[in-house]
C-alpha cells in the first residue's frame, strides 16, 4: 500500500546577518530529506527568502541551495512574479509541513512562526512564544532566574541610555561589584556570535555597547565564566530528550564567529570528557530549561561547566540550531545515535503531534 509523499516547504535566507548561515543550513537539510528513505516520504520545496525579505519562487530557490549560478542568473531575469508574500499564498496550498532553517531576527524570533501558524500547517520547531523567548536574551534570562535556573551574572540597557551619563555610571557601578572585566557585550536578539565584543576596560565596554547598538536596540553585559563551553541537543515535545553532551574548544579569546564556522580555529568533542553525574544534570538542565521557555522540537542549549568548583551555568537555548558542516546539533544527535537523515525525519514527525 502506497504511502502519500508530505511535501516539506524548507525556507531559508531570510533579513537577517545570519543569511548565509541560513543558506549553509538548509543545503545540508535539503540533502538530508532527499536521501534514503527520505526520498520516499518527502517532497522538498524549498524557498528562499532575500535579503530584502522577497520570498522567491520554487526553481530559483532550489538553484540557490544547488549553487547553479548560470541557472540562478537566468531564472532571476525571467523571473516576472510578485516576489512578495504572494509566493507564500501560492505555496502553502501545496505544503504539508513548514521547515525554517532560517538564523537570527525574522527567522527564529516568533516572527516567521506566527505566519506559519496563520497558514494552518505544522512547522519544525517552537511555537510563537518559545521562538520569541529563546531569541531575546534578556528575556531568556529573566525566565531563566525566575526557575531559579543557574546562569552567570548579567545586567541590560537600551541603546539610549548609553547618551545618560548617570545611567551609565551606574551601569559601571555594576560591572565593578558584580560583573567585573573583561565581560561580554551583546546585542539582545542575534546568534553565531554576531555583535558580540569581549570587553576588557571601562573604554571596549564604551565601544561594545555601540557596536551591540547596530544590531539591537536592547543590549545585555554579562559576566565572564572561566570555564569549558559545553552544548546539549534537546529533540521533542510531548516526551523530550536530551543528546549527548560535548564540548567546543577553540584557538580565539573566545567563541567568535569565525571560530564557530572555521575548522581550523575550533574543534568538537564528543562526547565531551565528563563524569557520568555532571553529564547528567547537563543533560536535565537542557531539557529544564527549554520548559522553562516553552521551547520544543528542537533546540541546543549551551552551558559553562567550572571543573574545580564542579559549577554549571545555563548560557542560552538556540531554538534554530544550525545545520550547517561545523553545525553541533546535528552531531550531538549523530553521536547520540540518530543519524541526519532520520533527525530531520524525525523533526517533521514532532512538528506533526
Amino acid at each position: 500500500m502506497s504511502t502519500k509523499k508530505l511535501t516539506i516547504g524548507l525556507v531559508f535566507g531570510g533579513i537577517s546577518s545570519e543569511h548565509e548561515v541560513s543558506i549553509q543550513s538548509a543545503k545540508t537539510i535539503y540533502s538530508a530529506l532527499l536521501n534514503g528513505y527520505n526520498n520516499e516520504c518527502f517532497i522538498v520545496r524549498p524557498i528562499y527568502i532575500d535579503k530584502n525579505g522577497f520570498w522567491e519562487d520554487y526553481e530559483y530557490s532550489k538553484s540557490i541551495l544547488l549553487e547553479d549560478i548560470r541557472s540562478i542568473s537566468s531564472i532571476k531575469s525571467n523571473n516576472n512574479s510578485t516576489n512578495n508574500l504572494t509566493n507564500l499564498a501560492k505555496e502553502n496550498s501545496k505544503i504539508d509541513v513548514w521547515f525554517p532553517a532560517l538564523h537570527g531576527p525574522n527567522g527564529e524570533d516568533g516572527v516567521i512562526q506566527g505566519l506559519f501558524k496563520l497558514t494552518g500547517k505544522p512547522f519544525v520547531g517552537s511555537g510563537i512564544l518559545g521562538s520569541s523567548l529563546g531569541m531575546d536574551k534578556i528575556a531568556m534570562k529573566s525566565i531563566f532566574k525566575s526557575f531559579n535556573l543557574p546562569q552567570p551574572p548579567y545586567i541590560y540597557l537600551n541603546k539610549e541610555n548609553a547618551l545618560n551619563n548617570l545611567f551609565m555610571q551606574s551601569i559601571f557601578d555594576q560591572i565593578d561589584k558584580v560583573i567585573k572585566f573583561p565581560c561580554f557585550v551583546k546585542p539582545a536578539n542575534l546568534g553565531s556570535s554576531i555583535g558580540i565584543t569581549k570587553a576588557y576596560s571601562k573604554e571596549e565596554l564604551i565601544n561594545a555597547i555601540k557596536v551591540a547598538g547596530n544590531y539591537d536596540e536592547r543590549i545585555i553585559i554579562e559576566k565572564n565564566i572561566e570555564g569549558r563551553e559545553l552544548e546539549c541537543g534537546v529533540l521533542g515535545k510531548s516526551i523530550m530528550r536530551s543528546s549527548v553532551v560535548g564540548e567546543v574548544k577553540f584557538q580565539t579569546d573566545w567563541y567568535t564567529y569565525a571560530s564557530k564556522y572555521n575548522k581550523n580555529l575550533s574543534s568538537t568533542i564528543i562526547p565531551a570528557d565528563l563524569n557520568i553525574d555532571i553529564s547528567n544534570k547537563i543533560q536535565k538542565l537542557a531539557i529544564d530549561a527549554c520548559k522553562a521557555i516553552n521551547a520544543f522540537g528542537l533546540a541546543r542549549v549551551d552551558f559553562f561547566y567550572q571543573g574545580n568548583s564542579e559549577n554549571i551555568y545555563i548560557n542560552e537555548v538556540n531554538t534554530l540550531p544550525g545545520f550547517t558542516k561545523t553545525s553541533m546539533y546535528p552531531m550531538l544527535w549523530e553521536a547520540s545515535g540518530l543519524k541526519l537523515e532520520k533527525l530531520v525525519a524525525s523533526l517533521i514527525e514532532i512538528s506533526r503531534e
